[in-house]
């Protein structure tokens, strides 16, 4: 998939600028085994503001979940991604939040039916904990319909 740029000073804190790159590339690879993500062989490497993942996810939504998760983490500017997919789909599109946009306006957008925010909504759990819950800055997986 590529490199993925996101806006460093959004998203949730969960590294440490000041410690060791292996010691944040260690609560990264934490973060992702919470959420229950399906990789095998997860490898992260941090070099300043850049991840590079490795790893096989089960699915192309459990790639891409995985993806905006270590890029939507506070002090994360580019994700290089190096995962493969043991059953190969066709990739979602993503889109940046700006502010005053609402998971209705983005369903809207691409959908031409703003009803359809649960899809999005759905397609971003476990990251998203509540449609009314997203920020400038953040990015998410809107999938194909």
């Amino acid at each position: 998939m590529g490199l993925f740029s996101f806006s460093k000073d959004a998203g949730e804190k969960t590294i440490d600028a000041a410690a060791a790159n292996k010691i944040n590339a260690n609560k990264l690879i934490d973060g992702i085994e919470s959420r229950g993500f399906d990789i095998k062989d997860l490898d992260i490497e941090m070099d300043g503001d850049t991840v590079k993942v490795w790893g096989t996810a089960a699915d192309q939504a459990t790639r891409e979940k995985a993806l905006l998760a270590l890029g939507n983490t506070q002090g994360i500017a580019n994700v290089e991604d190096h995962m493969t997919t043991a059953l190969p789909e066709p990739e979602a599109k993503f889109h940046t939040v700006e502010s005053g946009e609402s998971l209705s306006l983005i369903a809207k957008k691409y959908y031409g039916d703003a009803m359809k925010y649960n899809s999005i909504f759905e397609a971003n759990q476990p990251l998203l904990t509540s449609p009314d819950k997203i920020y400038p800055g953040q990015v998410l997986r809107i999938p194909n319909l």
